[in-house]
């Protein structure tokens, strides 16, 4: 099939970051074929045009770091930090089952979906005994809404009787975590270039994962050729607890485990000192930065500028909704932008420097950058078509500067491999409908069997 998006605005997000201010986008069979200026030219038959006339298209958006899970959780624990909210919320996510799981997970799909996001991580490390099998239940959400999706298989083997923060019934043995991760590998992960599953090996942190646990699934995940990712220098709780019991920082930890590589991207990634960053950089290690998750817990302010100058690859991500309840990617553009700048002034991110975080940036985190987080002949077809014709920005000259600084467009068009998932502003793949019903029921169910 071979669909033309013309007359649009277009930020192609590629190295020399190519922009045009009327062009085309040609893709053919899920693959982008030719991006270029102007009116496109006829390449043979065409089975549908695309009128992009005061529309922006980007590449469609990566979010690095997620809980799908947690949607049914939303609005607890508002003013509590990182270590106050996990013990309030771990006795609840105990309760957590397929069908709990499933619900959240569409929900939250769908949400991304409509906010510009065309692949997704998630981590989920929550598995208690006898609740089904909840991997299977996000593969399965995914595959409805449509978009791509990393399965980071995450685990627990630390609860409170070793000085974990989770109950002890919330975690697994090391074998029966290797052995779940294992099985995730062998039953869902995909590596051809047009993948919409791949597995990550993801055991969940330094305070709820014993030191051989870490180092087991890293040799897993290597033996397997998989990517790698964890909780990271998140909060300064964390790293008090890491120095006190392991006499170093959370990223010395990491980097004694070695835990640090082109194949690991690592979840915020805060508190870092110099050289941190700097071997970050040099070992070509990737941080998933979540500004809202990072803010609404009082986290602090990543050194994005610091670490995307010294070569570490850096993505946007939405982190859990219950430490996130707008549950977007979109907004994680401005919010970014703006920590960035509290941190280091005006000139520390621009609207582009926004736009390659949740795109290419992405992609270098999840190791598909030759194939997706930009519009270029040879990579898959997801391509976000942003309607900019709004009294919301009007009388913005810049597209890119009203995506990022203004309210997240409206969404013309969002293609995942060619195919639509979202088509004037509304999803086409699932009924929003239905999966708001579904998670009002999984999360009052999940709210009173908890309570």
């Amino acid at each position: 099939m071979r669909i033309v998006v013309e007359d649009a605005a277009v930020s192609t997000v590629d190295e020399v970051g190519t922009e045009y201010g009327a062009g085309h986008v040609i893709i053919n069979d899920g693959v982008i074929e030719r991006v270029g200026p102007g009116p496109a030219p006829d390449l043979g038959p065409v089975d549908r045009r695309v009128d992009g006339r005061d529309c922006l298209a980007t590449p469609g958006l990566i979010n690095t770091h997620h809980h799908l899970y947690q949607w049914a959780t939303r609005g607890l624990a508002q003013q509590a930090d990182l270590f106050q909210w996990l013990t309030t919320l771990y006795p609840i996510w105990a309760r957590i089952d397929g069908e709990i799981t499933h619900a959240a997970a569409t929900a939250g799909l769908a949400r991304l979906a409509l906010t510009g996001c065309t692949t997704a991580a998630d981590h989920h490390y929550v598995f208690p005994s006898g609740k089904g099998d909840l991997l299977a239940a996000v593969v399965e959400a995914a595959g409805a809404v449509g978009i791509r999706l990393h399965a980071v298989r995450g685990s627990m083997d630390r609860g409170q009787s070793r000085g974990g923060l989770p109950p002890d019934s919330i975690v697994e043995t090391m074998d029966g975590a290797l052995a779940g991760t294992e099985e995730a590998i062998d039953s869902y992960h995909d590596a051809s270039p047009e993948a919409m599953v791949r597995v990550a090996v993801g055991p969940c942190s330094p305070f709820s994962v014993s030191p051989e646990l870490m180092s087991a699934a890293m040799e897993l995940a290597r033996y397997k050729g998989v990517r790698l990712h964890t909780h990271l220098a998140e909060t300064v709780d964390e790293e008090e607890q890491c120095r006190a019991e392991f006499g170093c920082t959370p990223a010395e930890y990491a980097e004694k485990l070695g835990w640090l590589g082109h194949d690991v991207w690592l979840a915020h990634g805060i508190h870092l000192s110099d050289g941190a960053v700097r071997r970050f950089g040099d070992s070509g290690t990737g941080v998933a930065h979540c500004p809202t998750s990072n803010a609404r817990l009082g986290a602090g302010i990543a050194r994005v500028r610091d670490l995307t100058g010294a070569g570490a690859p850096v993505g946007l991500g939405v982190d859990g909704a219950a430490s996130n309840e707008d549950g977007g990617l979109g907004a994680e553009l401005r919010w970014a932008t703006y920590l960035a700048r509290l941190r280091g002034g005006p000139e520390a991110l621009t609207a582009r420097d926004a736009l390659r975080l949740a795109t290419i940036g992405g992609a270098r985190c999840l190791g598909r950058q030759e194939e997706l987080g930009s519009l270029e002949a040879g990579k898959q077809a997801d391509v976000a078509l942003w309607r900019l014709d709004g009294v919301e920005h009007a009388g913005i000259a810049d597209p890119v500067a009203a995506l990022v600084f203004g309210t997240l467009p409206p969404l013309a068009l969002l293609l995942v491999g060619g195919q639509t998932v979202v088509e004037d502003n509304e999803i086409r793949t699932v009924s929003t409908v239905d999966t708001a019903d579904a998670l009002r029921v999984a999360s009052a169910r999940l709210v009173e069997v908890a309570g």
